[in-house]
């Protein structure tokens, strides 16, 4: 039994609080389902009469059922209704603030408001870091007056001096390019790293990951060789004048310096200066600040088995996103496909064999609280998880599903469905990661995945201001939501 909190009084009257258990079974792949038998076989051509007509087999179940889901989703779908309210009402949800407060309550309300089985919040204590005052990041020319360079601080980031800091610049791509400086060449400047997303790579999720490091990770390896501040390029395809910020680490007992992200157009005036300059200084004020860590709480709402009620299906996004952003795509539109799929189920009648949850996580984008505090309580419980999938890369057009499992080749034994998702334009199952929440499963021996859709347009936006309700088309969004519950009642009913 897991630890949950009280429900604030805004949302008592609607919502039961119950300790949830969070146990399980293992489920049996290949399990009967309600199929069509085999055609008859076709008569022979030696009958002496004609035979008679032979009637069309009747439709797959399986096939119509995504159908039904389907259709649910494109004429009766809420996502977007709910999406409006949530980014409306609390953007800027980064853990610690008010705004996540009332996000959790609003969740809350919203499935306490569905008729599920049960919905509870899990506690969990959460970092809390703040902005403060807007950054001033500003190029320092030989000649006239200094040039402002676009810039959000990174979540994590020290705070400069009353009246800021000024420095020379040194220009590096990667970490060993860093190290390769030694002390020597970097000590009392700022470091820039300069890489950009590998334009060459097709799916930006993977020139994303391999960019990352340089914010993950470059500002604390500068600090360690002496450098008094650290500016990244920000991680985006597009070739705007808009910041993308996001964590960087520090390790425990390593006092953070100043880090920010610069805009792509701010990072190429930048390079340009220190080309025509090698000396050229920058000027940034940050007023950030690290404060104690505050309580908050996942979000979890379920349909409990008919057959199986402590096995458990997850789908989940994070409720949580950063404070400069309404959180549209990332990831308000995974939280509310995922509350999409538990409607979607309650609207057709469809009574699950195995426990279907909902899972809204805090704190996935500055420290993984939630995922960790949720996965620790489903290891402390008896029974078993089967399968949970996040969704976590923006609400576009859905093409397919990544699979992770330490239980054989899900992903293959997943694309035996594709014949029934073809036509709803979900092409791939394949192996490798999921969201970040869930993948602390993985190692307990659950089998996660993760919706992919269409990312060319997702790291336009994504950590920055401008992903708003107005990036997301509605039909894209449910239809995702549609995938979602498709594949949880193939799981379900089939096994995987």
């Amino acid at each position: 039994m897991t630890n949950w909190l009280r429900l604030r009084p805004s949302v008592r009257a609607a919502v039961a609080v119950v300790g949830l258990i969070l146990g399980g079974g293992v489920i049996a792949r290949g399990e009967a389902g309600p199929w069509p038998a085999p055609p008859a076989e076709a008569p022979s051509a030696r009958a002496a009469t004609p035979a008679p007509a032979v009637a069309a087999p009747s439709p797959d179940p399986a096939a119509a059922q995504l159908r039904a889901i389907y259709s649910e989703a494109l004429v009766h779908g809420a996502a977007y209704e709910h999406l409006n309210e949530l980014v409306s009402r609390y953007p800027g949800r980064l853990s610690g603030s008010t705004a996540l407060d009332g996000a959790v309550d609003w969740a809350a309300r919203i499935l306490g408001g569905m008729g599920l089985d049960q919905v509870a919040l899990q506690a969990v204590a959460v970092p809390h870091w703040e902005r403060g005052e807007p950054e001033q990041v500003d190029l320092i020319g030989p000649h006239g007056p200094p040039t402002p360079l676009a810039a959000l601080a990174l979540g994590g980031s020290g705070a400069t001096p009353d009246g800021g800091l000024s420095a020379e610049v040194v220009t590096v791509r990667s970490l060993p390019e860093l190290a390769a400086l030694g002390r020597a060449g970097v000590e009392g400047r700022i470091v820039f790293f300069d890489r950009p997303m590998d334009p060459a790579t097709v799916i930006p999720a993977t020139a994303y990951g391999a960019a990352g490091d340089q914010r993950n990770r470059g500002p604390a390896a500068a600090a360690a060789q002496g450098a008094v501040a650290a500016l990244v390029r920000s991680l985006t395809h597009a070739h705007d004048d808009v910041p993308h910020t996001g964590q960087t680490v520090f390790a425990p007992g390593n006092p953070p310096i100043p880090a920010a992200a610069l805009s792509p157009q701010a990072a190429d005036r930048l390079e340009a200066a220190l080309a025509a300059d090698p000396h050229a200084r920058v000027h940034l004020e940050l007023h950030c600040r690290r404060l104690p860590d505050v309580p908050s709480a996942n979000v979890i709402g379920e349909i409990r088995g008919r057959e199986f009620p402590n096995q458990i299906l997850v789908v989940g996004g994070h409720l949580d996103s950063w404070d400069i952003a309404p959180g549209a795509h990332d990831d308000g539109s995974g939280v509310v496909q995922s509350i999409e799929v538990l409607r979607i189920f309650s609207a057709l009648g469809i009574k699950p064999r195995h426990t279907l949850r909902c899972v809204l996580f805090v704190n996935e984008e500055n420290g993984l609280h939630g995922g960790t505090a949720y996965a620790a309580a489903v290891r402390a419980a008896p029974g078993r998880h089967l399968f949970a999938v996040e969704t976590d890369n923006g609400g576009f057009q859905p093409r397919g599903f990544s699979v992770g499992s330490t239980q054989g080749d899900a992903a293959g034994r997943a694309a035996k469905w594709l014949p029934l998702f073809e036509p709803y334009g979900i092409t791939f199952f394949r192996a490798g990661a999921a969201g970040a929440d869930v993948s602390p499963l993985l190692l307990q021996g659950v089998t996660v995945a993760e919706l992919t859709p269409d990312s060319q347009r997702y790291f336009d936006l994504h950590h920055t201001r401008r992903d708003g309700l107005d990036q997301v088309n509605p039909r894209e969004l449910e239809l995702g939501a549609a995938a979602l519950a498709s594949l949880l009642w193939l799981v379900d009913v089939q096994g995987l």
